[in-house]
């Protein structure tokens, strides 16, 4: 089975989960803002946490067991303030979550593990290349399950208190499932938000919906074999409402001077939208049902969203997420990349333009990562080290003037 080969990489071929970008085989350096340290206010707030956890039937046992070993991240405050689906364009999100070389990883595992998937498709009325999409976006197709512990991940986020008091729910969920024997602590580890196996199940979610699909008496999301998590997030998904063979999300084509009103809550009949011109991007629209329109980016592709794309939402709340799901399906179920292209940015460089610019200061000796068109970090490291090297007024900032020096 491809996943357990792929898993065979051994430790170096995870990293922390969560909206992955890079090759699942690349190994990385372990990061120390995401190592547990006990610090004294962190410390302080687990006593107190102790105190209602015991009141609200954790045994003392149960607590220390746990908390063995645990300790405050920095990095992970770190992350839960720069969240990718909510900080970037659609263009640099699907970029980072869907690029061309994943989707042929991705269909490669997909067809590996499509005729155990078919069953959990048949029970819960959620197609195989949705649940596969998940898999995908969530842990690259289980290459990327997450390493931080989740009790440090969650006591660290209720502690920190800017979304305190969900955080201190998921770690007293995670309590639970400990005490019920459901994992060990240390088979619980998974992304900054204390989400954990292939599908990246929070521990309330987990606990509400996670099912044994295999009969092995367990349900184990965290095992090499995916099937537990997918049947589990099939459920999930299935309980939220999702509508048996109704489509989730099609790009269309605008007609030109185009000005209706779009967004999530402006469902309209598809008749309605075909008669001010919308068209499928490929293909044809279904005759009948509503769909709601919206322009994730101005002067980018536009995409009607059916029902089913709210369930995306209750994975994820940002819409970025929930249209990285949906392309990643339709591109596991054969489609094609998207037919409308996204406007230059604010730099006036289109994606293309930035990956040459990254193409060109990795040649001349300055490390942009990978050319994938996305600016972060490490290419506006890149460009200070150049425009320094250059004697350039250093900016970081990419630029037409800068892709012109490079070329």
């Amino acid at each position: 089975m491809m996943t357990r080969r792929m898993l065979g990489l051994g430790a170096a071929a995870l990293v922390v989960a969560g909206c992955a970008s890079d090759a699942p085989v690349a190994p990385v350096q372990a990061d120390p803002a995401l190592s547990p340290r006990v610090t004294p206010g962190w410390q302080a707030w687990v006593a107190g946490f102790r105190t209602r956890a015991l009141a609200r039937g954790i045994t003392a046992q149960t607590f220390d067991l746990a908390f063995r070993g645990a300790g405050f991240v920095p990095g992970v405050v770190e992350r839960d303030r720069n969240q990718t689906e909510f900080r970037r364009t659609l263009e640099d999100y699907l970029a980072i979550v869907a690029p061309e070389d994943k989707i042929a990883f991705g269909t490669r595992a997909f067809a590996d593990e499509a005729p155990r998937m078919a069953p959990i498709a048949a029970r819960y009325g959620v197609p195989s290349e949705v649940l596969a999409a998940i898999w995908g976006v969530e842990s690259y197709f289980g290459t990327r399950r997450g390493t931080i512990p989740v009790i440090s991940a969650t006591s660290t986020l209720a502690f920190d208190g800017r979304r305190g008091r969900f955080f201190e729910a998921q770690l007293l969920a995670a309590l639970r499932l400990i005490q019920a024997g459901d994992a060990r602590p240390d088979q619980m580890v998974g992304s900054w938000a204390g989400a954990m196996g292939h599908t990246q199940m929070i521990p309330e979610t987990y606990l509400a919906n996670a099912v044994d699909f295999d009969g092995d008496g367990q349900r184990n999301i965290w095992e090499d074999d995916p099937v537990d998590a997918l049947a589990s997030t099939a459920n999930f998904l299935d309980r939220a409402g999702w509508q048996a063979g109704q489509p989730w999300m099609r790009e269309v084509i605008l007609p030109a001077g185009f000005a209706a009103p779009s967004g999530r809550t402006g469902t309209r009949a598809l008749g309605a939208w075909s008669a001010q011109g919308v068209r499928a991007a490929t293909g044809s629209l279904p005759a009948s049902g509503s769909a709601a329109l919206v322009v994730p980016q101005t002067g980018g592709p536009a995409f009607l969203l059916w029902p089913n794309f709210d369930r995306f939402l209750r994975y994820n709340p940002a819409l970025n997420y929930g249209l990285g799901v949906g392309y990643l399906a339709n591109r596991l179920a054969g489609q094609g990349p998207l037919v409308g292209r996204f406007p230059p940015d604010a730099n006036g460089l289109t994606q293309d333009d930035r990956k040459a610019l990254q193409t060109g200061l990795t040649r001349a000796g300055f490390d942009a990562g990978p050319a994938d068109g996305v600016i972060g970090r490490k290419t506006e490291a890149a460009i200070d080290a150049f425009q320094r090297a250059r004697g350039l007024p250093v900016t970081g900032t990419p630029s037409r003037d800068l892709l012109q020096r490079l070329s």
